[in-house]
């Protein structure tokens, strides 16, 4: 689908007044997976509090903290700390970090190789094109010896390459079509909810994942102002449940990690 189209049918989901008009409704933006297939769990927990939980389902990046901003939602699911981090300092969005929920590992893929020693010269390699998730596939990159960066920056851009033994060429592409590009490219380096909706298991089809010490943890993301929204502190709750944890560590089998302390029951 053009990418324009898809930002204006994206659009036009959202209501076109604050969600602080419906006190009883949680409106989330939120990637497919596995943000989206987490929230899902909860929507009946909150039901019996008397909210309304709505998921509105995006893969575009840039949409879910512009529609935070401009109170079209009332949270989003979407994005790790680093990434809201730079967008806050780009745009300027009065958001604030509501809870920690997951790390996802991001994991090294390919069609073409089984492991990183058959990795020929001059290979296509794909990255992510935004900045924090691009810094953090140059990272991987370095820690599996395939090239080194630019020490002491917090964003990292193929620049910032200082060498490159194999003569990569490392191609920056949406998060998003990354999984789609594996037939063209020889690996990709490839956030886990995408490979998750492309069907590829970290912890069986990637030759290198992140550690799962890694700083890059997922939230779920408010408007400062209102981080002690009733609706939002029964969103914290059931997202940080033991129930959550649980489902979590079966589902994915470590795919997705949790990074919370689940309370005892």
């Amino acid at each position: 689908m053009n990418k324009l189209l898809y930002i204006l049918l994206a659009a036009i989901t959202f209501s076109c007044h604050s969600t602080k008009n419906e006190p009883n409704v949680i409106k989330v933006a939120a990637t497919p997976m596995p943000q989206a297939e987490m929230l899902g769990l909860i929507k009946p927990d909150l039901k019996e509090l008397g909210y309304d939980l709505q998921v509105v389902v995006m893969d575009d990046y840039n949409l879910p903290n512009r529609a935070l901003a401009d109170k079209e939602v009332d949270a989003n699911f979407f994005q790790h700390i680093p990434f809201l981090e730079q967008q806050i300092q780009q745009f300027h969005y009065p958001l604030c970090i509501l809870a920690k929920i997951h790390i996802e590992p991001m994991g090294l893929y390919s069609k073409k190789i089984t492991s990183l020693a058959m990795l020929p010269d001059k290979a296509i390699v794909g990255i992510p094109s935004d900045p924090s998730n691009g810094t953090r596939a140059l990272l991987l990159l370095q820690k599996q010896g395939l090239i080194t960066v630019q020490s002491g920056k917090s964003i990292l851009t193929t620049r910032d390459i200082l060498t490159n033994p194999k003569n990569l060429k490392i191609q920056e592409i949406d998060a998003a079509m990354l999984s789609r590009t594996l037939p063209d490219v020889t690996l990709a380096v490839i956030p886990t909810n995408f490979a998750l909706e492309a069907a590829l298991s970290p912890e069986k089809d990637a030759l290198a994942l992140e550690d799962k010490s890694s700083p890059y943890v997922n939230v779920i993301a408010v408007r400062c102002d209102d981080m002690n929204e009733p609706k939002l502190l029964a969103l914290k709750s059931a997202m940080t449940s033991k129930k959550m944890s649980d489902f979590i560590l079966s589902k994915y089998q470590g795919a997705v990690v949790p990074a919370f302390a689940a309370p005892i029951p």
